[in-house]
């Protein structure tokens, strides 16, 4: 919330697309920071609204002026996101700010269909939320499908979606500067209390250094180990922060 209220005269009358904002993620407390910024308009897209009902409801408590639109995405299926895009592009206005916290790499195809249309109606940020698990495994060109699963690891496979959010991010950057679109892919460092933490263990958190540490390459890498955690408010405020600073220096 701090972010969005120091930062108020670039919040008001904006108007924001989130994925992935449900309950206990960093989608729904980016979402519940800018309602609480006067945004004018905040775009919700996700497979189903019963999961993001409850963040609705307290979008519109907390700021009952602002326009809350949900978009039904289903992000694995080709035809709702053409579907989506298509509704978005003729519907919405304009978009300042797309900020993708849903699937590693769904949101991709997504982001490019839009792109251009609403998206490109004003000069803004997109941001996709990424991590830094790409430091810990090179990036397979010619293997993104791990062998068709034979050389498959959660943590490797895990890498390699976050590589492709950065590299994504690069690529769409260098292509739309002169449209004056801002691409960052955004760490928001360790959030144990967000829904997807939920199905990590400690066994697996274990299993995560072993392999890192394993993937470290030269004698003077810092040992990986667990990392000082944050709250939603401070992972979200990596993303609010990137967008409403325009424009970075990189």
């Amino acid at each position: 919330m701090e972010v969005a209220e120091a930062f108020a005269d670039r919040v008001t009358g904006t108007r924001f697309l989130t994925t992935g904002p449900r309950v206990e993620s960093i989608g729904a407390e980016t979402t519940l920071s800018l309602a609480n910024g006067n945004s004018a308009q905040v775009i919700l897209g996700r497979r189903n609204e019963s999961k993001i009902r409850p963040v609705i409801e307290q979008i519109e408590a907390l700021n009952p002026n602002i326009k809350v639109t949900f978009l039904q995405l289903d992000l694995a299926d080709q035809a709702s996101i053409h579907k989506t895009a298509s509704e978005i592009n003729t519907s919405v206005e304009q978009i300042d700010y797309l900020i993708n916290c849903a699937e590693p790499y769904r949101p991709l195809f997504f982001m490019r269909l839009i792109i251009g249309g609403t998206v490109g109606a004003r000069k803004g940020a997109r941001l996709n939320v990424a991590r830094i698990g790409f430091e810990h495994d090179v990036v397979r060109y010619e293997d993104w499908n791990c062998q068709n699963g034979k050389d498959y690891h959660p943590w490797g496979a895990y890498a390699q979606s976050k590589a492709i959010n950065v590299l994504f991010s690069a690529a769409l950057a260098e292509k739309l500067k002169n449209k004056g679109i801002q691409s960052y892919p955004v760490h928001p460092e360790l959030i144990l209390e967000a829904n997807l933490s939920t199905h990590v263990t400690p066994e697996t958190w274990n299993t995560a250094f072993e392999w890192a540490n394993r993937n470290n390459k030269g004698d003077k890498q810092v040992p990986v180990a667990m990392e000082t955690t944050k709250t939603l408010q401070d992972g979200c405020s990596t993303s609010l922060i990137a967008a409403l600073t325009l424009p970075l220096k990189v």
